[in-house]
């Protein structure tokens, strides 16, 4: 079973799937469920309906063909935020799959999908007043292959967006599966698609959707148009998702385009922060932010996704905010697999499978929990988002749920039997083996780091932190 629950206990014996019964348990943890398996029958007893939908994911595990063997489990999560982020401004991805991403999680008892809307390369939700952001902003002419060193395209354009519909039968979905979805209008930066959109927003461009990969120097104005306009737009997502976090990013800002507007740049970005997030509290929301905006001082109830390494989680606890720890040299599911030339568009550090189950977040004590990141520069498919996915996030599930030492053999013993369950979820997870020829990608070649350049990278990316 994976993610491994914390009790299990054999009782002997194989019993037909007959029907189980389920009951709410006052004295259980709220997300804790105790499952039994015997000739009395199935039952699952849950301190909540999560509870109870956890202790079935775990009797899809154990069943086959119609049958259960006699167990009596108890169990709980380690962590309340079993996250996973899904990028789909870099790539878009149709409702059906984003629904069967979804399901997948909810299988390894992950509970929020952190859904990245917007980017640089795309915009991809329906904003009242602002047509543009999707007749234009959802679009881009081509696509960069491959790591952004490399300089090569794809002429074919790329696009879609979801409806508010798509949106609410998304939330829907995932709530019938006890998962939050928690949105994500990027911004201030990394806002060139609505720039393009509405070059107004912007400090003087005026040019297309950005095609290649990196970091746009182009950010939205500090005018009270603008602002009204982001405004509007939270307010139109506080509409659509009840999650009672609203993420606004706030990471990767240039402030070259703010020169103009103030003798010290860097000052802005915090009360543009503080802003967007007064206006979420008269929804009843806060702001979740990446670990920038603890430069210049987040505001007080801000959640922070700390991503630059480990250090920032420190910082952010120590400031009295919430942390979700999602460090990229152990959780950022677009790095390269292995050191196989087979391996699709090798990029970032090396995180291997069994890297990522020897994660281990930092102790701290407004630690919510921890969040795997799917971003998808590199997954042009739901088949490379599954590729790149599984297993690594079989292992992530459990570290997030399970309590207790680690033993990564012990780990793969489990996980053979389970990737028959994957094959028949039609999961096209990466092979324990290594990549299958038709995984390659040679004509997007990827730019491989050294663990050690990238550390000495985050230690320079994060000195602001360190004069919080």
């Amino acid at each position: 079973m994976i993610p491994r629950p914390n009790l299990v206990r054999e009782t002997g014996g194989s019993f037909p799937l007959t029907g189980t019964t389920t009951s709410l348990d006052p004295g259980l943890p709220a997300e804790g469920y105790v499952l039994d398996v015997g000739a009395d029958g199935i039952s699952v007893r849950g301190g909540s309906p999560a509870a109870i939908f956890y202790g079935t994911q775990t009797l899809r595990q154990l069943s086959d063909s119609g049958t259960a063997p006699g167990v009596h489990i108890e169990d709980a999560p380690r962590f309340g935020w079993r996250g996973v982020l899904l990028d789909v401004a870099r790539h878009f991805m149709p409702v059906p799959d984003v629904l069967r991403f979804i399901d997948l999680a909810a299988f390894h008892k992950l509970n929020v999908l952190h859904l990245h809307l917007t980017d640089d390369q795309g915009w991809r939700i329906e904003v009242p007043g602002w047509p543009r952001l999707t007749s234009i902003g959802s679009r881009r002419p081509r696509t960069m292959l491959g790591a952004r060193q490399h300089a090569l395209y794809d002429d074919r354009p790329h696009g879609g967006h979801y409806t508010d519909d798509d949106l609410r039968r998304i939330v829907a979905y995932a709530a019938e599966r006890h998962v939050t979805v928690v949105p994500e209008i990027d911004m201030p930066g990394h806002m060139q698609a609505a720039i393009a959109a509405y070059p107004e927003l912007g400090n003087g461009f005026a040019g297309e959707v950005r095609t290649s990969w990196g970091i746009s120097p182009h950010v939205l104005n500090m005018r009270p148009a603008t602002l009204d306009f982001c405004r509007q737009v939270l307010d139109h997502v506080c509409a659509l998702f009840p999650s009672p976090l609203i993420g606004i990013g706030g990471d990767e800002c240039p402030v070259d385009e703010w020169a103009s507007w103030s003798d010290e740049p860097h000052t802005i970005q915090p009360r543009f922060t503080a802003e967007m997030a007064a206006h979420l509290a008269t929804h009843g929301r806060r702001v979740l932010g990446w670990d920038e905006i603890l430069a210049g001082g987040a505001p007080p109830d801000a959640v922070i996704a700390a991503w630059r390494g480990v250090a920032p989680i420190a910082v952010a606890a120590a400031a009295g905010h919430d942390v979700v720890a999602c460090p990229d040299t152990s959780v950022y599911l677009d790095y390269r697999q292995s050191d196989d030339p087979g391996e699709p568009t090798p990029v970032g550090t090396l995180l291997t499978l069994a890297d990522v189950y020897a994660f281990e977040p930092p102790p701290a004590d407004r630690l919510l929990g921890a969040q795997a990141n799917v971003w998808t520069e590199h997954m042009e498919s739901a088949r490379r988002v599954d590729y790149m996915a599984y297993p690594r996030l079989c292992a992530f599930a459990e570290v997030v749920w399970s309590s207790g030492p680690r033993d990564f053999a012990e780990f793969g013993d489990r996980l053979r039997p389970h990737l028959a369950r994957l094959d028949a979820l039609g999961v096209n997870y990466r092979p324990l083996s290594g990549p299958r020829p038709q995984d390659a990608r040679p004509g997007a070649p990827g730019h491989p780091r050294s663990l050690e350049d990238r550390l000495a990278e985050l230690h320079q990316m994060t000195a602001d932190l360190r004069r919080v």
